[in-house]
């Protein structure tokens, strides 16, 4: 790992840098630093930050949960984006590290994750960090509007 590359749990005082990443990944409207701020005080869900020379390169999130079909709690990475120009320097996986080191305080053994099954930059990101293809099948339905 670049020894220029932090990451750390993100504060309310990334909540403009968190509104940038976001849309640079997922597109759409801009999400509201506020709407951020909201959430980061209010969810359960884990978010990581990679820093590169205390500049925000890329964020992560994971969630866990409880559940009766389960001996213990179940971890999941939800999202992970590196900007362009900080790919492929460690970025990724110190963001990972993070929320690992994060969920596994929450008593999580086994984190699941979702990528697209042609994202092979994401698949290889993964698979560095010792994460293994699975086979099991996402099934999805859109109940909103």
């Amino acid at each position: 790992m670049n020894a220029d590359i932090r990451a750390r749990l993100a504060t309310l005082t990334d909540a403009e840098e968190l509104s940038r990443l976001n849309q640079e990944f997922n597109g759409g409207d801009r999400r509201p630093p506020a709407q951020i701020m909201k959430s980061l005080n209010t969810n359960n869900e884990l978010v990581a930050v990679a820093e590169v020379n205390g500049r925000i390169v890329g964020f992560g999130c994971a969630q866990s949960f409880d559940s009766f079909c389960y001996e213990e709690p179940q971890g999941e990475i939800t999202e992970l984006y590196v900007e362009e120009n900080a790919r492929r320097k460690g970025a990724a996986a110190a963001i990972l590290s993070c929320l690992e080191d994060n969920l596994r305080e929450r008593g999580v053994k086994d984190i699941k994750v979702l990528t697209g099954k042609e994202n092979d930059a994401a698949i290889r990101t993964y698979e560095h960090n010792r994460y293994v293809i699975d086979d099991e099948l996402l099934l999805k339905k859109r109940i909103g509007e």
